[in-house]
C-alpha cells in the first residue's frame, strides 16, 4: 500500500510557544505508541515563529477509523489536554488545517 502524505499547519498562542516546544521535547511513550498503532509514520512537527507544520504519512486502510481510535485513547486524550490550549483555534474543532500538496518527487 502506498502511504498517503499529510501536511497540516496550525498557529500557537505566542505565550504558549515555549510550553509547546517543551511538551514535544518529551512526548509520552504511550502517545508515540498510539501514533504508530494508528498507522502514522514519519511524523514530524516543525515550527517557524508561531506557526507549526505537521507532516506524516498514513499507511492504513481506513484513516477516519484510525483517527477515531486515536481520539478514543485515554492517554492521547490526556496529552491533548496539555497541547490543545497552546493553539489559536480557527473554530471550535479545528486546530490543524490540511495543506494542499502541489509538488512531490
Amino acid at each position: 500500500m502506498t502511504a498517503k502524505r499529510f501536511c497540516q499547519r496550525a498557529f500557537l498562542k505566542p505565550e504558549k510557544i515555549d510550553e509547546y516546544r517543551r511538551l514535544h521535547a518529551a512526548v509520552w511513550p504511550e502517545v508515540l505508541k498510539t501514533i504508530k498503532d494508528c498507522n502514522l509514520q514519519n511524523y514530524s512537527i516543525s515550527i517557524l515563529g508561531d506557526m507549526v507544520v505537521a507532516y506524516f504519512e498514513y499507511t492504513g486502510d481506513d484513516y477516519e477509523a484510525d483517527m477515531r481510535k486515536m481520539a478514543a485513547d485515554p492517554v492521547t486524550v490526556e496529552w491533548w489536554k496539555h497541547t490543545k490550549p497552546c493553539f489559536v483555534r480557527h473554530d471550535e474543532k479545528v486546530y490543524y488545517e490540511d495543506m494542499e500538496e502541489i509538488f512531490y518527487v
